[in-house]
């Protein structure tokens, strides 16, 4: 998605040189999101975005994974050959991280492209009983569709809740018992130990068994290959991006959920592996390649987004905006988490900093207004669902 609209985006805001597309998968470039939905259960083909690249003059290279980049040189190696370059965009994206001891094993997989979804729809199809490792986004959507296509589920997670990595313990208490009103089974505090054909082994010995273990415990960046390429990473191996999405390396730029980003709005940097921000990067991207190359004095464009993402899992629409800190900001309930629609609130030093949205699009769409803007709340009327966010402005 982020090279795709890298490309788009510049011949939108004017680029009339070549555009070079490489992507290591052979597929017409296409959309994520429905993998783990319509795609996965049948109901689309395939997700191929709507692009005219031949209209658009974007010449695209499909099944070319990189292999290297040669900066003084300009040139990235790939598989066929090595491709020239006057500016360069990374946009690699992120791997999913593999279970220890599961990798090359019959009937495990991992859920991030779409032949991944095409292998496991016959899976679903044939209502295997099936264990899902990792209580995450992702682990918590594809749970969602095996239930949907009458699939016995049960899901794993190390940590002692769901989304322990996203959402405070607090949070995720209410979460948990989603997974039982939708017919699911959630077990936490269980690490894996043992992988094989027929199932898996807990921490505490517990034998599972499965006809299918679909393994949702996080991705990475695509960095590796930049190796001794002089671009420097940050320490969780994203591109190091800087507020213009350049990387150390002249005429080398990153985006998407390879590189990560120093955000001013919230003081420090960021790895955003969302769609939205695969979508709003490339404007900037573009933006300042264009910029740098028409304009004599350009300031260039800074990239200080309010994060976004959603998620659909078990009957619920769930959207987050901005980003939070438990350390730092104050939590405040919107509405009863026990029912069907709530909201909570991070508020830092009064000032609305992220929003999480549980069947109330009006409070996440207000909310993101607000995070933008850096209001200030009422924390009384903020805590009374009745009143519309924008409403508790001091």
């Amino acid at each position: 998605m982020a090279g795709v609209q890298t490309a788009v985006a510049l011949r939108e805001q004017g680029w009339s040189g070549e555009i070079v597309l490489l992507g290591a998968e052979p597929h017409q470039p296409y959309d994520r999101p429905p993998l783990s939905k319509a795609v996965l259960l049948g109901k689309a083909e395939g997700s191929a975005l709507d692009v005219d690249f031949a209209a658009l003059g974007i010449g695209l290279r499909l099944g070319v994974p990189v292999t290297g980049l040669r900066p003084e040189e300009r040139l990235v190696e790939a598989e066929g050959g090595p491709v020239p370059y006057d500016v360069l965009v990374i946009a690699t994206g992120a791997e999913p991280i593999p279970l220890p001891g599961g990798e090359g094993v019959p009937g495990v997989h991992l859920l991030r492209t779409l032949d991944d979804a095409e292998r496991l729809r016959p899976v679903l199809a044939r209502q295997h009983e099936i264990v899902v490792v990792g209580a995450g986004w992702i682990g918590a959507e594809f749970a969602t569709a095996a239930r949907e296509a009458g699939c016995a589920v049960t899901v794993v997670e190390a940590a002692d809740r769901p989304l322990a990595g996203a959402l405070p313990a607090e949070v995720a208490a209410y979460m948990a018992g989603w997974y039982a009103d939708y017919g699911a089974t959630l077990v936490t505090g269980a690490p894996v130990t043992a992988v094989d054909e027929s199932g898996l082994m807990l921490g505490d010995g517990t034998r599972l068994r499965a006809g299918a273990v679909v393994v949702g415990i996080g991705a990475r960046p695509a960095t590796d290959w930049l190796a001794g390429s002089g671009v420097d990473l940050a320490t969780d191996r994203s591109v190091a991006a800087d507020e213009r999405l350049r990387t150390s390396v002249p005429d080398v730029y990153a985006v998407g959920d390879c590189a990560s980003f120093p955000s001013t709005r919230y003081g420090t940097r960021l790895l955003v592996h969302h769609w939205d921000n695969a979508v709003q990067g490339p404007q900037t991207v573009a933006a300042n390649v264009v910029g740098s190359r028409t304009a004599a004095h350009f300031p260039g464009s800074v990239y200080d987004p309010v994060p976004y993402f959603w998620s659909e899992q078990f009957g619920r629409f769930v959207q987050y905006a901005g980003h939070h800190s438990e350390a730092d900001d104050e939590l405040v309930w919107r509405g009863d988490p026990t029912g069907a629609a709530w909201s909570v609130c991070w508020l830092r030093e009064g000032a609305l900093v992220a929003l999480l949205a549980v069947g109330r699009p009006r409070d996440l769409a207000q909310g993101r207004k607000l995070i933008e803007r850096g209001a200030r709340l009422d924390r009384t009327r903020a805590m009374d669902p009745s009143v519309p966010l924008k409403s508790a402005v001091l």
